[in-house]
């Protein structure tokens, strides 16, 4: 009975697993041979058609592929990072990852053999996820060892292809320390996040080299150049998932929802209209680099919700809840923030509707209702004030009234004069002309 279900248990993993990860013989052209790549594809891809997806590329396949798979979803779940799409290269079925990531001895730089693998990954993968998979603009490559010094020949590419690069335990050859000092000592244009980790398992040289290139770019004095460096006292394997689960929530800090470090420093200090275009723009980014088109999560909402608040005298709340409006119409929020600007300017009766409005979105017996309420009830108890109001609107409507008959009384008057001037004006004229 127990073997019969742990081979069910199998059999269902095994499916589960084959309905978001496949494998393919890829033909490449610039390797003159067929190479295995393993793919995953979030559950939500074929759900929706118009949704865009970030890709990594994983050497070292073969190994890194499941641990670096069960991170993102993690990662994922728990709102921590985009949805991937993830491509792992097989490399060690005959040793390729050796020829694949080998460097020349004397110049640093790739063989003629690691050349081609390079173009591999550059033009014919790249081209053919970009032809046949939905994917964002974002992209990461991810090595370990040997095949993490090759990541960083893309990392001093002229144009980079990739946004993010995952360093695990890099075997640096000699010159690679110098050839990123060169790259990146001149400021970039765009955002390049850098992840590497060590540990006292790796040797001393070896150890040395990535200390070199973590201090390098612990000095490089350019906002655009994220980088995170780890040491880890544990074992090489082991080391790999901490790595991966420092680069994720290193590379997809943006995506994350608003921490209390985030705050601190780019919100805080902020007016009001600028946290609110904080906020928008954040997601901005985040559906460009991501594909994910979310909206903005409450929790963000809350989070600036004391700036537009208590600053300015609260003169913003109208346009913070129209924001919220346009992204949770059913939510009883947008009329909370509404009715609060109204009731802050002491306009109790427009608070008071916006107040009843929010309230009729809402469960009466639902969490927060009764909570809800008790801003109609704080109205209610300016009666007498919605009353003074109501009697002083309507007398600005009859003063309206008033003004508008007499504006309208003395147009009449002055289109009067001026058609009198303009026909005493063609008497004269025509006077004028006879004699």
């Amino acid at each position: 009975m127990k073997n019969i279900f742990y081979l069910i248990l199998f059999i269902s993993s095994s499916i589960i697993y084959g309905q978001n990860v496949k494998f393919k013989d890829f033909n490449s052209i610039e390797l003159g041979t067929t190479r295995t790549l393993k793919i995953y594809l979030p559950a939500s891809y074929a759900k929706d058609s118009t949704r865009l997806y970030p890709l990594t590329i994983l050497f070292d396949g073969d190994y890194l592929f499941d641990v670096y798979m069960g991170n993102a979803k993690l990662f994922a779940q728990r709102d921590k990072a985009p949805e991937q799409i993830i491509v792992g290269i097989m490399q060690n079925e005959n040793k390729e990852r050796y020829t694949d990531c080998s460097f020349d001895k004397v110049s640093g730089l790739p063989t003629e053999d690691s050349e081609q693998f390079y173009r591999f990954v550059r033009s014919e993968l790249i081209d053919y996820m970009e032809t046949n998979y939905r994917l964002s603009p974002f992209r990461t490559l991810v090595g370990s060892t040997l095949t993490a010094n090759f990541v960083n020949y893309f990392v001093i590419e002229n144009e980079p292809a990739f946004d993010a690069f995952v360093n695990i335990n890099p075997y640096y050859n000699p010159d690679m320390p110098n050839f990123l000092q060169n790259k990146l000592s001149i400021a970039r244009p765009a955002r390049m996040y850098y992840y590497l980790n060590s540990g006292s398992y790796n040797s001393a040289e070896k150890h040395n080299r990535i200390e070199q290139v973590a201090h390098l770019l612990t000095n490089i004095n350019d906002p655009n150049t994220l980088f995170k460096y780890d040491t880890f006292k544990s074992t090489k394997t082991a080391s790999i998932g901490q790595a991966i689960s420092s680069a994720l929530a290193h590379i997809f800090d943006i995506y994350s929802a608003i921490s209390k470090e985030e705050f601190s420093l780019n919100i805080q200090h902020l007016s009001p209209p600028d946290a609110i275009d904080y906020v928008k723009n954040k997601y901005v980014e985040i559906d460009y680099l991501f594909g994910t088109n979310m909206p903005i999560r409450e929790r963000d909402i809350y989070a600036i919700e004391s700036i537009v608040i208590d600053q300015e005298n609260g003169d913003y709340l109208a346009e913070f809840g129209e924001m919220i409006y346009q992204l949770y119409p059913e939510s009883p929020l947008s009329d909370y923030y509404i009715g609060m600007y109204y009731e802050k300017g002491g306009k109790y009766k427009q608070a008071l509707k916006n107040y009843k409005n929010g309230y009729a979105k809402m469960d009466e017996n639902g969490e927060g209702a009764e909570a809800f309420y008790q801003n109609i009830e704080r109205v209610l108890n300016r009666q007498d004030e919605i009353i003074i109001q109501e009697q002083f609107e309507e007398e600005e409507k009859e003063t309206q009234k008033e003004e508008f008959k007499e504006n309208k009384k003395a147009k009449k008057e002055e289109w009067k004069e001026q058609r009198d001037a303009d026909k005493k004006m063609r008497e004269n004229f025509r006077k004028n002309k006879d004699d």
